[in-house]
């Protein structure tokens, strides 16, 4: 099954400047797999520690995850997943973002 991921500027680099792809998966934990497989280095920079990222928000058809399921949150073909890191002072940089 295919969805939609929009990739925030800061990780474009690694899709080579894509703003949307597409990936298959059943859930978002498959979706982060898919995303790396493609794109090596993605997951570093979506999870921690088996979850998403302190500083960063994602969202499945405009729904914050953090709200669902985390990364067991399930997906069906045509979700639209939106990556938005979380504006904080200087501090993405430690968390592998760089500085915008």
């Amino acid at each position: 099954m295919s969805v939609i991921v929009r990739i925030p500027t800061p990780l474009r680099r690694l899709t080579g400047g894509k703003g949307v792809v597409e990936v298959k998966g059943d859930n978002l934990a498959q979706c982060i797999d898919s995303l790396e497989a493609q794109f090596p280095g993605m997951r570093e920079r979506l999870r921690d520690n088996g979850e998403v990222r302190h500083f960063l928000n994602i969202y499945i058809n405009g729904e914050d995850v953090s709200f669902l399921q985390g990364l067991a949150t399930p997906l069906k073909p045509g979700d639209e997943v939106s990556i938005v890191p979380a504006i904080a002072g200087g501090l993405l940089h430690r968390f592998g973002w760089p500085e915008m």
